[in-house]
């Protein structure tokens, strides 16, 4: 069933508000498209259809009502989109089963919720840690080298006339990485080249990486040149890192994010910036995008991205091919590729 433009005024009209589809296409469920969805939709519409609710007039709750009505088991998710938790979608579609995730992280799902239904869930694992791991390292060099400051120098004809401010050498710097999952272990990796020593806070120590560990990431931070946030969010990680861990930092530290907004205490790391507390920050996230705190525009020790890390031509193939491999293993009765649920 396909949602019509005529917009119902009773609970009959909104169900003789969807049409028939001729389409025999796997239905999948859209409450907001993500970016891959938008590269990649004429090759995701050959092998599903697609029930856009940003584009129909039914309130949500009536929309997937609607859709579950005509049986629809499947939801292709965002983490930019609406919270996915029972009281917003599951209690109005009870035939949901599989929830397919475009990030990496899945703190916009209530997984709990989802345990206790008994929906699947999959998201990107593994697709972007490459390219996150690149983009988290081009900040570190970024913030210490001046690598976008020295282009603005440049192009506003600085050259001939003003002193530039002198960078600092990353070589043989101490970096500090929150969470050593798959990015975090590939930025270790890389910046283990640039003859950096490498320490790194995680839930449990492993034994088979040669870094050091920290248990306690305020003590990491007091030992560290450098922090890169590499971490999933959640309850225990929500401003994990706080006022103590940017004072641990001290005003010789920077401080890089590729993971989630929300991992940072933003009010208190604005303010450490401003006051100089710390030496510079490295931010593709924020947290609460797409709003960027104002005062951090004019600082020329701060390097802002729009939550595009993980964004490149390869990921986004990628990407298109796992999730569409996800849904194909749904809609045929086999374990998901990217499980999480």
């Amino acid at each position: 069933m396909l949602y019509s433009n005529t917009k119902p005024t009773e609970s009959m009209e909104s169900m003789e508000s969807v049409e028939s589809s001729s389409s025999s296409l796997p239905k999948i469920i859209l409450l907001k498209p993500p970016p891959i969805f938008v590269h990649f939709e004429t090759q995701f519409s050959r092998h599903f259809h697609f029930l856009k609710a940003y584009e129909s007039p039914l309130p949500l709750p009536s929309f997937l009502a609607a859709a579950a009505a005509d049986g629809v088991a499947a939801m292709f998710a965002t983490a930019n989109g609406p919270q996915i938790t029972a009281e917003s979608v599951f209690d109005h579609i009870p035939s949901l089963c599989c929830i397919v995730s475009s990030a990496v992280g899945v703190d916009h799902i209530d997984l709990v919720e989802c345990r206790r239904r008994g929906i699947v869930v999959a998201n990107a694992a593994g697709v972007s840690a490459s390219d996150c791991a690149d983009f988290a390292v081009g900040l570190v060099v970024d913030v210490f080298r001046k690598v976008t400051g020295g282009d603005r120098f440049v192009r506003s004809g600085g050259w001939c006339s003003d002193e530039f401010r002198l960078g600092r050498r990353l070589g043989g710097k101490t970096v500090g990485i929150v969470g050593l999952g798959r990015i975090g272990s590939a930025v270790a990796k890389r910046l283990h080249a640039f003859n950096c020593r490498i320490l790194y806070n995680s839930r449990n120590k492993n034994p088979s990486v040669p870094y050091s560990f920290y248990s306690n990431v305020c003590d990491m931070a007091a030992d560290s040149d450098v922090l890169v946030v590499c971490c999933s969010l959640s309850d225990e990680t929500r401003h994990l890192i706080n006022k103590e861990v940017l004072t641990a930092l001290g005003k010789e530290g920077i401080i890089v994010n590729v993971a989630r907004g929300p991992i940072i205490d933003e009010k208190e790391l604005v303010r450490f910036l401003l006051e100089a507390r710390i030496a510079g920050a490295g931010l593709d996230v924020f947290e609460r995008e797409p709003s960027v705190p104002q005062e951090l525009f004019s600082l020329d020790n701060v390097v802002l991205a729009h939550h595009q890390a993980g964004f490149t031509e390869e990921c986004f193939q990628d990407l298109f091919e796992l999730v569409k491999g996800n849904f194909e293993a749904f809609f045929s009765n086999k374990p998901l590729l990217s499980p999480v649920v």
